[in-house]
C-alpha cells in the first residue's frame, strides 16, 4: 500500500510538471499469457505476466535547456499483470526497479546517473529475438549460472553511464561504472562498441562485476536484415575465476504478413570447473514463436521453448518448475496478448 501511495504521489507531481514541460510522457506495456510449463515430470498451468515484453509503466521527460543541451529523467516500474503486484524479474524489490535515471544530453552524447540496464545486457538483447524475456530468453542457459554477478548483470544501482551521440556514421559506444557503496559485489564496469547502419548491425561488449573472483561477460554479435528476414549470430563467454560457460546463439526474425516469426538456438557449454557448481553444465535452448500485430500497439503471440540439459545442468525456461535432478528437460508453451500505451 505504501508503494502504491508513493507511486501516485510521484505521478501527481510529474503531472503538474507536464504543464511546464510538454515532453513529459506516461508510457507502458501490459502483457499477459496463458502458459503451460514442464520440467522433468513436474508440470504447471498458469496465467502469467510478461510473456513477450515485460509489463511496465513509467514516466519520462526531456527539457530543452538551449544551445543544444537537454536534461531528461526516466522512472519505470515492473507490473505483474496476473496479480497486479510489482514485478521482481530484475532482482530488485525497489518500486522503480526497472529504471530511475536523470541525464544530460547534447552534441557530446548522453551522461546518465541512476539505475538502469547495463550496456552488456542491451547488447545481448539486440541479438536475441526475445530480448532476454519470456520462454525464449537465451540468458537462461548462461547468465549468472556460475553463482556470482547476479546483482549487476542486467541492471545496476548507483551507475554512471555514457553513450556516444547518434551521428557518428553508424558507429556508437557506451560505458558504465557502478559504485558498490558498501557492497563490493555490486561494483561493475562495462563497455560496448558497435556499428549499426542500414541492414548491418555488429556489436561487442565486456563487463566485469565485483572484486577478487570477478564475474565477467564477453560477447560479440551481428545481424543483417535482408528486407524483412534478419539472421543473427552471437558468441558469449561468462567467467568466474576458473569457471567458464561459452554460448553460441543463432537466431532468425522473419516478417510474415502482419506479424513476425522469430526463432533462436543456443548451445551453451560449461568447462569442467564450472560443472562442479551445482546445477551448471552443458545445455541447448531452442525457441520458436509468432507475433501477430492487431495494430501498432496491440499484438497476439505464441511461443514454444525447450532447454535440453546435460549432466548436472538444471536450467529451466521462464516460469517453469525448478529441476529436481540434473539433465532434466524443461519446456514451455504460451499464448498471450501485449498492449502498449
Amino acid at each position: 500500500m505504501k508503494k502504491a501511495l508513493i507511486a501516485l504521489a510521484v505521478l501527481s507531481l510529474t503531472g503538474g510538471a507536464a504543464v511546464a514541460q510538454s515532453s513529459v510522457t506516461l508510457f507502458g506495456i501490459i502483457d499477459a499469457d496463458m502458459k503451460y510449463v514442464k520440467t522433468g515430470d513436474l508440470k504447471q498451468k498458469k496465467l502469467d505476466s510478461s510473456g513477450l515484453n515485460t509489463s511496465r509503466f513509467g514516466v519520462r521527460g526531456v527539457e530543452d535547456l538551449g544551445g543544444g543541451l537537454k536534461a531528461g529523467f526516466w522512472l519505470e516500474s515492473e507490473v505483474g499483470t496476473d496479480t497486479g503486484a510489482g514485478g521482481t524479474s530484475t532482482g530488485s524489490t525497489a518500486f522503480w526497479q526497472r529504471r530511475s535515471t536523470v541525464s544530460l544530453m547534447g552534441d557530446f552524447g548522453e551522461v546518465r546517473l541512476g539505475r538502469y540496464k547495463t550496456a552488456t545486457k542491451l547488447h545481448i538483447e539486440d541479438f536475441d529475438p526475445y530480448s532476454a524475456t519470456g520462454l525464449g530468453d537465451i540468458t537462461k542457459v548462461f547468465s549468472n549460472a556460475l553463482g556470482t554477478g547476479a546483482g549487476t548483470f542486467s541492471r545496476a544501482d548507483n551507475m554512471v553511464s555514457y553513450e556516444t551521440p547518434k551521428n557518428l556514421g553508424g558507429f556508437y559506444g557506451a560505458a558504465d561504472v557502478a559504485a558498490g557503496e558498501g557492497n563490493n559485489a555490486n561494483k561493475m564496469q562495462d563497455v560496448r562498441l558497435g556499428y549499426k547502419n542500414g541492414p548491418i548491425h555488429v556489436s561487442g561488449a565486456f563487463s566485469s562485476t565485483g572484486v577478487g573472483t570477478k564475474y565477467k561477460v564477453q560477447s560479440i554479435g551481428g545481424s543483417y536484415n535482408f528486407s524483412g528476414i534478419k539472421p543473427a549470430l552471437m558468441y558469449t563467454v561468462t567467467k568466474a575465476g576458473d569457471k567458464e560457460i561459452k554460448a553460441i546463439t543463432a537466431a532468425l526474425t522473419w516478417n510474415l504478413g502482419p506479424g513476425a516469426l522469430q526463432t533462436s538456438y543456443t548451445d551453451a557449454k560449461a568447462n569442467t570447473a564450472a560443472e562442479a557448481t551445482a546445477g551448471v553444465g552443458d545445455a541447448k535452448l531452442f525457441a520458436i514463436g509468432y507475433i501477430y500485430s492487431l495494430s501498432k500497439r496491440t499484438a497476439l503471440y505464441t511461443t514454444f521453448a525447450q532447454i535440453d540439459n546435460k549432466g548436472g545442468a538444471k536450467y529451466t525456461v521462464s516460469g517453469a518448475p525448478a529441476a529436481t535432478a540434473g539433465g532434466q528437460k524443461s519446456s514451455g508453451f504460451d499464448v498471450g496478448i501485449r498492449h502498449s500505451f
